[in-house]
């Protein structure tokens, strides 16, 4: 073991110990060794590497560095997973991967050594960039398992099958681009047109990979996403996610302490949910923001209560129209193909529920309270009402 291995652990052990002051003194010594950059970045490279096999992925650890660190430890992530990426042919990485990566951003933009590239970037000081790693390496080797939810790096990938019911990425623009539409215009007839659309067009190509599935040798298995749910007020975003699944035929599983949701359910179906709690949580925010600030008779703030309370009526009410939408989707598709689709849904449904039996077997549910303000429960549900879900609003 070198000396710059001496003072990493010596580094880790400290944090492990809260001890600031043992952890500077061995920041500061590695920080003047010539070969703490390669070195370091190994190593983190390497923890990187087993939290892969611990059923991580790319935007999970940068997500986690940034929200118990800091931003930089998150753009740090983000540049040695693209580092550690390196050592994998193509033809071995998830296209899933691929997209987290490409949406982070994720590349090996320096030459040379890393912590003087990054240095050089932030215009720090060398012990400031020495510690920020060794921070993160010690966030990164005390991390739990995750469920595994699809093949890591390195390994070989399935056949062309275990993605063929994914929604293709002409029909994905199409609906992100709606979406976009009703987001932006200030005219509900308009946005409600668009979505509806949206809505439209993703139910039938939802419901034709439920069909096609039904047949002998469909076989496409449920899978699963991590969708992050950020502060402030989680727990009325969280169920919003949930509402948002359930009328899609998906399970949600909230790790509040990680800052993310796993939503478990039929590829199509998880890509409508993420685009459309993606959108409504903009939609919302645009509501909120344009509800202004909210006062006490004493004059005392009373923000926080309002929101709460807004977001919550919010994700209840888009909850029973989301509800309202789906039935009646699988109303119209049932009659105009002649079939009933209920059962075969209905089925598709269970498979989701046998899914999280066997992922998450000591599964525990919790009650969840939140404060209310009468005016914000008001106008959230109003705010629901007018919110576009792409759906034919009655």
């Amino acid at each position: 073991m070198s000396k710059a291995d001496e003072l990493i652990g010596a580094a880790m052990e400290a944090l492990a110990r809260e001890d600031e002051a043992a952890f500077d003194s061995a920041a500061a010594f590695l920080a003047d060794r010539d070969d703490a950059d390669p070195v370091l970045v190994e190593v983190v490279a390497r923890a990187i590497s087993r939290l892969w096999r611990n059923g991580w992925q790319p935007a999970d650890v940068v997500r986690i560095a940034a929200r118990r660190l800091t931003d930089w430890h998150g753009r740090a992530a983000a540049d040695l997973i693209a580092w550690e990426m390196r050592a994998y042919p193509p033809a071995t990485v998830d296209e899933r991967w691929r997209d987290q990566l490409a949406g982070l951003e994720a590349a090996v933009w320096w030459k040379g050594g890393y912590l003087a590239a990054r240095q050089a970037r932030d215009g720090a000081g060398r012990l400031v960039t020495v510690s920020g790693a060794l921070e993160l390496l010690g966030l990164l080797t005390g991390l739990p398992r995750l469920e595994s939810l699809s093949p890591r790096p390195g390994v070989a990938r399935g056949t062309v099958q275990a993605r063929s019911h994914a929604v293709s990425e002409k029909t994905f623009a199409r609906v992100r681009a709606l979406l976009a539409k009703a987001e932006s215009t200030p005219y509900e007839a308009e946005a409600e047109t668009f979505t509806s659309a949206a809505q439209s067009l993703m139910a039938k190509y939802s419901i034709d990979a439920a069909m096609l599935d039904a047949q002998p040798g469909g076989g496409a298995a449920p899978a699963g996403i991590r969708v992050g749910i950020d502060a402030p007020y989680e727990q009325p975003k969280a169920v919003l996610l949930n509402l948002i699944a359930e009328a899609n035929r998906c399970r949600v599983i909230w790790s509040k302490e990680l800052g993310f949701a796993t939503v478990l359910g039929f590829r199509a179906d998880l890509s409508w949910v993420e685009v459309l709690f993606t959108s409504l949580l903009v939609q919302a925010q645009t509501a909120l923001v344009n509800s202004g600030t909210k006062k006490h008779g004493t004059g005392r703030s009373r923000n926080k209560t309002f929101r709460q309370s807004f977001l919550s009526a919010f994700a209840s009410r888009i909850g029973e129209r989301l509800a309202e939408a789906t039935a009646d989707a699988v109303a119209q598709e049932s009659a105009s193909r002649g079939t009933d689709l209920v059962p075969v849904l209905a089925a598709r449904e269970q498979e989701v529920e046998q899914a999280v039996e066997r992922m998450f077997p000591n599964l525990v549910s919790h009650a969840i309270r939140t404060s209310w303000d009468r005016e914000g429960w008001a106008a959230g549900r109003t705010a629901a009402d007018q919110a576009s879900l792409g759906t034919r609003d009655r």
